[in-house]
């Protein structure tokens, strides 16, 4: 049996320096290692021979086999470099390279980006807060009654054990005056959720940003004109403002912010845009109440809030006239904004 196990690698090791081919070599590799094959067959009379002789054939046999395989390997890797050199020689590096695909931002982060800088560079920081909230935080604290509609099951997603998906991010606004003391001047993006109807104009999960500034003798007119600011920052300089009167249970007095929309050949309208006011007294007390000091005593302190919603703000910007085209990721909507 050694003699033939001999034969086999002295043969074995003959034809493969001879291939030319990748597909030789593996027929080379079904011939000698495979099932049938001659090593398979002599490993196969083992069984015949003395235990005196089978370690000594057994040992041979494995030597042999690795041989092969070595072998094998050697004449592959030998072959394939010499087909990766006939490539790289037919390589032609003037050819001009595919097109790399542009890639943009969403309009609605691009609306929160150019948002967060006009704020920044008045001074407002950062803030964020959980979208799971308690009843307090969502409503109690900012002075909505228990029969104010928002606070119906139709209106909120309500978890088993009370708490809510927060309605708006002015949570953040009652947490960061909880943990920190006067002066406050912060913004809170982030997303709110209702149960709206999907449509045109509705999404159930929307993206907000809510600012709040408090501080002494903070007044109406620092409310105007942050806000004027920002939105001509958004739309243009030359963008007509106007604050119509409105209610909102956490602020007072309260009011609606509209711009004169201009589109070609259309004729100039109005267009609500956000809401605000200056923070209701009651949110200040409520605030004292959960702290157990008077550092947010309306008696001390005055602040303005205010709340816009980036989608509107993304189609009222760019033209966009259905909102579902915001979160359907139809690249050809999307290529527009690159």
């Amino acid at each position: 049996m050694l003699e033939q196990l001999q034969t086999i690698l002295k043969e074995a090791t003959s034809e493969i320096s001879k291939a030319n081919s990748l597909d030789e070599l593996n027929s080379l590799r079904v011939s000698y290692l495979g099932k049938k094959g001659h090593l398979t067959l002599a490993s196969s009379k083992m069984k015949d021979l003395s235990k005196e002789e089978r370690p000594l054939a057994g040992k041979k046999l494995n030597e042999t086999r690795s041989s092969i395989t070595q072998n094998l390997e050697e004449k592959i890797n030998a072959l394939q470099l010499i087909e990766d050199n006939k490539q790289d020689k037919s390589l032609d590096v003037t050819l001009p390279s595919d097109p790399i695909a542009s890639n943009g931002r969403h309009p609605v982060s691009q609306m929160l980006d150019s948002t967060i800088k006009a704020l920044r560079r008045m001074g407002f920081s950062l803030a964020s807060g959980p979208e799971i909230e308690t009843e307090w935080h969502c409503f109690d604290a900012l002075n909505t009654p228990k029969d104010h509609p928002a606070r119906n099951e139709t209106d909120t997603f309500y978890f088993e054990d009370g708490r809510l998906l927060r309605t708006h991010t002015s949570t953040v606004q009652i947490r960061t005056m909880e943990k920190c003391n006067p002066p406050v001047r912060i913004i809170a993006p982030g997303s709110a959720y209702r149960r709206d109807e999907i449509d045109a104009t509705h999404l159930s999960q929307f993206n907000q940003l809510e600012g709040l500034y408090v501080d002494r003798d903070v007044s109406l007119a620092d409310l105007k004109g942050t806000l004027e600011y920002l939105l001509q920052c958004i739309f243009g300089k030359e963008t007509p403002i106007r604050f119509r009167p409105h209610f909102f249970p956490f602020t007072e007095p309260s009011f609606e912010i509209d711009i004169l929309l201009e589109a070609e050949g259309k004729k100039s309208k109005w267009i609500e845009i956000a809401g605000c006011g200056m923070v209701d007294p009651d949110v200040f007390s409520e605030i004292c109440k959960a702290r157990g000091d008077d550092y947010y005593s309306p008696n001390q302190v005055s602040g303005f809030a205010f709340g816009l919603g980036l989608e509107r703000l993304a189609m009222i910007k760019w033209g966009i006239s259905d909102i579902r085209l915001l979160i359907e990721n139809d690249v050809r909507f999307l290529k527009q904004f690159s």
